[in-house]
């Protein structure tokens, strides 16, 4: 990022003096200068998160009306719109397959993450129970 410029999320006298004003001003620009400098960094991240969750909410959009219309206009080639009819149903095909891999593989994921941790608790209660054994039994009074 270019430090360089005047007006950028951080605590410079431009932005100081920006937030004070807009507070004198009306206090709703005071308050937006303030959530600039504090949280201004990470407005990139959240655009680039926003942006790629629409663009996957929109892309399912257009993957239903594919299978529940016409993908595209006839071209008046009957081959040629046969050919792209049983191509785009291959790669439909293909895009199930992998999505069922993903699945498989994710759930392997979480069986993986949920036995390391299951070893580690494990490993813990053993450790505990070396632990009190040596010091003798716990006593509550």
């Amino acid at each position: 990022m270019n430090q360089s410029a005047l007006i950028r999320p951080d605590w410079t006298p431009a932005t100081i003096v920006l937030m004070v004003l807009g507070f004198v001003v009306f206090w709703p620009l005071g308050l937006a200068m303030l959530a600039y400098i504090i949280f201004g960094e990470r407005l990139r991240d959240f655009k680039r998160d926003a942006n790629a969750r629409a663009d996957g909410f929109f892309a399912g959009f257009r993957r239903s009306s594919r299978r529940y219309g016409t993908p595209f206009s006839a071209t008046g080639n009957v081959a040629f719109d046969d050919w792209r009819v049983a191509e785009l149903d291959r790669i439909e095909e293909q895009r199930r397959k992998l999505d069922e891999m993903r699945e498989e593989f994710d759930s392997y994921m979480r069986e993986l993450r949920r036995a390391k941790d299951q070893e580690e608790f494990d490993r813990f209660m053993r450790e505990r129970g070396n632990h009190r054994g040596a010091d003798g039994p716990i006593s509550t009074i």
